[in-house]
C-alpha cells in the first residue's frame, strides 16, 4: 500500500491574508490604521514634492531656487553630479573614475555568483585592481599622471570600502583565532588589540594616522594620506569583524572540534576544512553588518581632507549660486549610500538561503 500524501496546502486569500497578518489581534489592527494614516497624510504631499512638482532642468540656479518651494530642485543634481560623483579629478578626465566604476561594480557582481568561486577569481581582481590603478593615476599609456590627492567622490568611497574589506576580513579571522588560541602571549596581544581598538571612536584613528603616524617614520620617508586613511580604516574594522568571528567559533559545537582531531587532522587543516566554513556561515548576518557600516564610515574621512563622496557634495552646497538645495542634495547622497547597502543586505538573505540548503542542492542550484 503505498502512504497517502498530505493535501497541498491552500495559499490564503487576500482577506485572509490581511486578517492574519494586519488585523490579526487589536494592537496590530491599531497599528495598522495609524500605519495608514500616516501614510495617507504624509506620502502623497512627498511623491508631489519629489517628483511630480520637481523642477528637473533649469536655465540657472536663480531661476531653480526661485521654483523650488512647489517641487525639489532636482536641476542641482544635473549641474552638479560630475563634481559629486568624480571630486575635483580634472574634469576633462572624468571618463578615467566613470569607467574605474563601473570595474568595481562589475568585480561585485561576478563575485556575489557562487560559480564563479573559483581560485581564478583572485587572478580577476587582481587584474580588475590594477586596471583601476592605471585609470586613476595614469601615467601609463598616454594617461596624465593624477595624484591621488584628487581622487574624489563615489570612486573614492567605494576603494576606501573594498580595501577595508578585503584586507580587514583575513586580518579579523587572525584576530579571532588569536584570541581563543592557548598561547598566552598571542592571546594577550589579539585582546589587547581588541579592546584597545574598539575602545576609541574612528575619527580618532583617523586623526592619528593622519598627524601621528607621520612622526614615527625615519627623515624623507612620507605616507601618503590615502594609504593613512585606509590604514586606520582597516585596523578599526578588523577590531569588530573578530568579535564577529569569534562568536562564530564559539558556535561551533564541541563535538566537531573532536571529531577532527580523531580525524588526525592538523590545528590548520581542521581550522580551514571544518571549523571556519561551519563559523563564517554562521556569522554571515553580522559580518555583513559590519561591512555596511565600514561603507558608510568612510564618510568620517571627511575630517582628514579626503574629497569622498559626503565632502564633494557639502562643497556643492556651499556654492552661492545654489544654497538651500541641501534636503535634494541629501537625498541624493542617502539614495547612493543606499543602494550599495540594500545590495549587501539583500545578497546575505540570498547566501543564508543558499548554504542552508543541502550540498546536492546546492549543486543543482549552480549548474
Amino acid at each position: 500500500m503505498s502512504a497517502v500524501l498530505p493535501r497541498p496546502p491552500v495559499l490564503p486569500g487576500p482577506i485572509e491574508w490581511l486578517r492574519a497578518n494586519l488585523f490579526s489581534n487589536i494592537p496590530n489592527a491599531l497599528l495598522t490604521v495609524v500605519a495608514l494614516y500616516l501614510i495617507w497624510r504624509y506620502l502623497p504631499p512627498f511623491v508631489n514634492w519629489v517628483f511630480i512638482d520637481a523642477i528637473w532642468r533649469a536655465p540657472s540656479s536663480t531661476a531653480c531656487r526661485a521654483a523650488a518651494e512647489a517641487g525639489a530642485c532636482w536641476a542641482f543634481i544635473d549641474e552638479k553630479h560630475r563634481f559629486i560623483l568624480f571630486g575635483t579629478y580634472p574634469f576633462e578626465e572624468h571618463w578615467r573614475p566613470g569607467v574605474a566604476t563601473l570595474l568595481f561594480l562589475a568585480l561585485y557582481a561576478v563575485s556575489a555568483m557562487r560559480r564563479f568561486w573559483r581560485p581564478w577569481l583572485a587572478l580577476v581582481w587582481l587584474a580588475g585592481l590594477a586596471l583601476i590603478g592605471i585609470l586613476m593615476w595614469g601615467g601609463v599609456f598616454g594617461l596624465s599622471y593624477v595624484e591621488n590627492e584628487r581622487w574624489g567622490g563615489l570612486v573614492l568611497t567605494l576603494i576606501l570600502a573594498t580595501f577595508g574589506i578585503v584586507f580587514a576580513f583575513p586580518l579579523s579571522i587572525l584576530l579571532a583565532l588569536g584570541r581563543r588560541s592557548e598561547m598566552p602571549v598571542v592571546r594577550s596581544f589579539c585582546v589587547i588589540y581588541i579592546e584597545l581598538i574598539r575602545g576609541v571612536p574612528l575619527i580618532s584613528l583617523l586623526f592619528m594616522a593622519s598627524v601621528v603616524m607621520p612622526l614615527f617614520l625615519p627623515s624623507g620617508v612620507t605616507v601618503d594620506k590615502l594609504l593613512r586613511a585606509q590604514i586606520a580604516l582597516i585596523l578599526f574594522s578588523a577590531a569588530y569583524l573578530a568579535e564577529v568571528v569569534r562568536g562564530g567559533l564559539q558556535a561551533i559545537p564541541r563535538g566537531q572540534y573532536e571529531a577532527a582531531e580523531a580525524l588526525g587532522l592538523s590545528f590548520g587543516k581542521r581550522t580551514v576544512l571544518i571549523i571556519l566554513p561551519q563559523a563564517l556561515k554562521i556569522s554571515i548576518p553580522p559580518l555583513v553588518n559590519t561591512f555596511i557600516g565600514l561603507f558608510k564610515d568612510t564618510s568620517l574621512v571627511v575630517i582628514i581632507g579626503l574629497f569622498d563622496l559626503l565632502l564633494a557634495l557639502k562643497t556643492a552646497i556651499n556654492e552661492p549660486a545654489w544654497s538651500g538645495v541641501g534636503v535634494e542634495a541629501y537625498l541624493f547622497a542617502s539614495l547612493v549610500y543606499f543602494a550599495f547597502c540594500y545590495a549587501m543586505s539583500q545578497y546575505s538573505q540570498r547566501l543564508e538561503r543558499d548554504l542552508s540548503r543541502g550540498p546536492v542542492a546546492r549543486a543543482l542550484k549552480d549548474t
